[in-house]
This record gives structure tokens, C-alpha cells and sequence, in this order.
């Protein structure tokens, strides 16, 4: 298996965005990330689920949406109906996790939680039964192109670490300041899922640079 890459459509070129979702697909990657963002839980406003719909047929590549907001539950049931095949919520914005995340399995698609860079993991036991995807932030959220907190990257090891002693298949996935030789490290650590912006969006061969990261082996042990 390789890495899976899910570029986040936020660093694409919003003047002619069905032509950067079909180059997006035609670069190889995985899945394309939404980061639905409300100006309440961080300082951006984005988009929201309509855009899914709006290129749900422009497209084969699964969806992926990261809520950046204050009220995730509110948003769960629109974004599946648009199209969304995993749904992350933050930690730090979700009152009733272990609820919120079996409801989003219930509606047919997977569940993931985010955490930001000074936020813990020892939630993770207690939602191991019905959680997906572990998003670990190395930037604080709400904007693309920030440097990677490099103090996060250790939650990758233990991310990795405590899906192996709960014996849970776990996707761990990272977004912040990820591009060609950061992902090395984050794969070296145990990530097998990785989002970008800046580093995908702003190269002009995409192609090479999923070439590159998906060549990077993935930690088995």
C-alpha cells in the first residue's frame, strides 16, 4: 500500500475550479479534502457543503471534509447527502464525540477526529469503537500555507503506537506544512494519510509530487 494524498481544495485556484478538480485527478492522488471553515472555531470562513454538491459530478475521487467549526453536528447530515465519504470533527469543538462520531458511521460514511497541535490523544481509547481517521494538525487551523509546528509530529508516533495496543485499524492522517520532505517524516513516523495545500496547488508538475510522496514506504512494524 502507499501513502494516500487528499489535496485540500482551499489551496486551488477558486476562478476555475473545475479545471483544478480534473488536474487534481489527473495528478493521481487519493481523495479531495474540504476544510469547511465558520469564523467562529477559527478566523477563516471558507465554503460550505454546497460545494460539494457543486462538484460531486465533476469528479470520481472520494470526499473527504474537515469541519472547522464551532458546531460540527449541524453540518453532518448535508455534507453526506453532498457527497462526503468521511467526516472529521475536532476534538476541541465536539461535546458528545463518541455520539457524534457513531452518528456519522450510522449515515453511511467514516468518522474522524482532529486534534490541534497542543491538544492530547488519550481521548482515543474511549472513542476507539467508532472512529476512522485520527487528523493530527501541525499548523493551528484555519489557514493554508502556515509552517509546520514540527513539536506535533510527535502524536503521529503515538497515534501509531496506541492503534497497535488498542488493535484498531486506524488511519493516521496530518495536515500542516506538508510537502516533499515533510511528508517523509510524518510517513516515517507512522502517518499513511497526508493532506496539502500550498505544496500541491502550487507546483507546476502535481503529478511528480504524488509520484514522489506515494514512493515513500510506509512504517510496518
Amino acid at each position: 500500500m502507499n501513502v494516500h494524498i487528499s489535496p485540500s481544495i482551499l489551496g486551488a485556484d477558486f476562478s476555475c475550479l473545475r479545471d483544478s478538480v480534473t488536474e487534481t485527478e489527473k495528478a493521481g492522488v487519493d481523495s479531495i479534502h474540504f476544510d469547511i471553515m465558520d469564523r467562529h472555531f477559527v478566523p477563516n470562513l471558507t465554503f460550505g457543503p454546497m460545494l460539494m454538491k457543486a462538484l460531486r459530478g465533476q469528479t470520481s475521487l472520494p470526499f473527504k471534509v474537515h469541519l472547522m467549526t464551532e458546531n460540527p453536528d449541524i453540518y453532518v447530515d448535508e455534507c453526506i447527502e453532498n457527497g462526503a465519504s468521511l467526516i472529521t470533527v475536532h476534538l476541541e469543538a465536539c461535546v458528545h464525540l463518541h455520539r457524534t462520531l457513531g452518528y456519522i458511521r450510522e449515515k453511511g460514511a467514516q468518522a474522524g477526529v482532529a486534534v490541534n497541535p497542543s491538544s492530547s490523544l488519550s481521548f482515543l481509547p474511549y472513542v476507539a469503537d467508532v472512529i476512522d481517521e485520527v487528523l493530527i494538525m501541525t499548523v493551528n487551523p484555519g489557514f493554508s500555507g502556515q509552517k509546520m509546528i514540527t513539536g506535533a509530529m510527535g502524536k503521529i508516533n503515538e497515534a501509531y503506537e496506541l492503534a497497535k495496543k488498542l488493535s484498531i485499524s486506524l488511519n493516521i492522517n496530518v495536515d500542516g506544512g506538508i510537502n516533499s520532505e515533510t511528508a517523509k517524516d510524518a510517513i516515517a513516523r507512522g502517518a499513511n494519510t497526508l493532506v496539502m495545500a500550498s505544496a500541491f496547488y502550487g507546483s507546476n508538475d502535481k503529478a511528480n509530487v504524488v509520484r514522489q510522496i506515494k514512493s515513500i514506504p510506509l512504517r510496518n512494524d
